[in-house]
Parts: structure tokens; sequence; C-alpha cells
């Protein structure tokens, strides 16, 4: 892989990284607030969804080798 593609992954696992937290701080204070729990079932999933993302992501730049 060349080396511009892992950068321009890595750059992007970041923003993602950077977005689960985000969520992850929303949905603390929204479960502090007592937010509906609908709403915050929606931004768990959301996040979830980023954690695929990042994990795909992650996998693209580390080689798979079987010892």
């Amino acid at each position: 892989m060349p080396d511009q593609e892992k950068a321009d992954i890595r750059l992007a696992l970041a923003r993602l990284r950077q977005e689960h937290e985000d969520y992850d701080a929303a949905i603390n204070a929204m479960t502090i607030t007592g937010c509906d729990a609908l709403r915050i079932q929606r931004m768990k999933k959301k996040k979830l969804g980023i954690k695929d993302k990042m994990t795909s992501l992650e996998d693209q730049i580390v080689p798979d080798i079987i010892a």
C-alpha cells in the first residue's frame, strides 16, 4: 500500500476516533440529564457504526499475518 494511501487512512481514522469520543461524551451527558431513552439508543447505534468503520480502517493499515 502506498504511503499516501496509508496517511489518508490514518487521517480518516483520527477523525473517526474524535467523532467516536464526541458521541461518547454526548451520550454520557444525555444519560446524566435524563434525556429520552430512544434518543440515547440512536446515538449509541451511531457510535457503534463509527466503531465498525474504525475497525475496518485499522484492518486496512495492519497487514493480516498468519503466524
